[in-house]
């Protein structure tokens, strides 16, 4: 296919009023989420679509005032000379051709990203089939079309509060509650000890990422034991990130403490997803395609679990768009089943007298047209041609970019 036209749309949702949550020596205050768009388009017409731009943990300066207009003004820039008027054979020409550039190896990452999914969208609806049948053919596997998800919620809340969220959780069917922790290492104990009561069927995962955010003298390395420990006594599914993404003497010192570790998402390549799963101190490995080089680069860290004691669950903390294109990945790898949800205020496809939500962000439902089909916790991945969703472009005028983060952390 002969590329013409790639193009880069960053968008921002606010969040208003601005949100402010309280954590053990600080606050974290929600301004608003950024999503980038990527479209794709060929000389004979075919458009290919793709989530983008970086997450909070894998791209670190976007707290110190970037915006993800930086990285959209890079895809319509230095990614689209090098992809422009060229004719690509294979997906991973695109690869080499960003490769090429000299743009940082992180960015390269991220737009590599970004094309891997428009194209393998493109090269979908040009066969008419959708993206996990053209991932079985690769893995020569069967696909799995009703996915069970874990629900990713709980933000820095009172333990009680986190013991409601997970109640709603548990009725709607999830197979898991994410949450995030840090209101320090009492509260924190207690809220798994009420988490553990508050529900009947759904495990419980613990994203401990605050934990390194703070100083030492907070949650130092005795600390985090006792409460990875803890987590172990209570039957916590994971602990996720509960050190720094590139402490792999830390993840080690917390292995083999009773629960089982999750990481990988902050990783900056598809080796560095392999490096740490070679530490043998994860149970989950957490690539996305969206940032791991797409589907191409995931596929790496996925043979890698192959028959090890280490399963794949793509992170995934965005738009429904991102959802679908993580769906497709999960509905067609090998020994991959399990998808993160996030949970945000008023989403269309949760039926349930209360909003387990953890704050707006009208952009995640309204970049496509349809609505995501979640039933019992459960997601029906999408079978039309490509991510078989349609993008509603008219997002592009509707949540024009703000300058600035998307989060601060202000530490007392």
């Amino acid at each position: 296919m002969r590329i013409t036209d790639v193009g880069g749309y960053a968008l921002s949702s606010p969040i208003e009023p601005v949100q402010t949550r309280s954590f053990y020596g600080g606050r974290r205050r929600l301004l608003k989420r950024d999503v980038v768009l990527v479209v794709v388009e060929t000389a004979a017409g075919e458009i290919g679509f793709a989530p983008a731009g970086a997450s909070s943990s894998a791209m670190r300066e976007y707290f110190e005032g970037d915006s993800q207009a930086t990285f959209a003004d890079l895809v319509e820039g230095e990614v689209a000379d090098a992809l422009e008027g060229e004719t690509l054979d294979e997906v991973t020409d695109a690869h080499d051709l960003i490769d090429a550039t000299d743009l940082p190896e992180r960015v390269k990452t991220e737009a590599v990203s970004a094309v891997d999914v428009a194209l393998y969208d493109l090269k979908g609806k040009r066969q008419g089939a959708p993206i996990h049948e053209l991932l079985c053919a690769e893995y020569d596997t069967e696909p799995t079309t009703e996915l069970p998800m874990y629900a990713s919620a709980g933000m820095y809340m009172e333990p009680a509060g986190y013991a409601d969220q997970a109640r709603i959780i548990d009725d709607l069917g999830f197979f898991g509650y994410k949450y995030r922790p840090g209101i320090g290492p009492d509260g924190d104990v207690e809220t798994i000890d009420r988490l553990a009561e508050a529900v009947t069927e759904t495990e419980v995962m613990v994203d401990a990422h605050t934990w390194w955010k703070l100083d030492d003298d907070v949650y130092d390395a005795a600390t985090r034991a006792e409460i990875v420990e803890h987590a172990g006594d209570r039957d916590v599914y994971w602990v996720e990130e509960p050190v720094e993404p590139d402490d792999y003497d830390g993840y080690r010192d917390l292995a083999g403490r009773g629960v089982k570790l999750a990481g990988g998402e902050s990783e900056e390549s598809p080796a560095g997803l392999i490096e740490l799963a070679e530490t043998d101190a994860v149970g989950f490995l957490q690539g996305d395609v969206r940032h791991h080089r797409g589907y191409t680069g995931c596929a790496a860290a996925i043979e890698h679990c192959r028959g090890r004691d280490v399963e794949f669950v793509p992170h995934n903390f965005g738009t429904w768009l991102g959802l679908v294109a993580n769906a497709h990945l999960v509905a067609a790898a090998p020994e991959v089943r399990l998808l993160e949800y996030p949970v945000f205020e008023d989403d269309p496809a949760l039926d349930h007298p209360e909003d387990p939500g953890m704050y707006p962000f009208e952009l995640a439902f309204d970049i496509i047209e349809e609505t995501v089909d979640v039933d019992d916790g459960q997601l029906t991945v999408p079978d039309g041609p490509g991510l078989g969703v349609t993008v509603d472009m008219d997002v592009i005028e509707e949540y024009p970019p703000t300058e600035g983060a998307w989060t601060e952390f202000i530490y007392d």
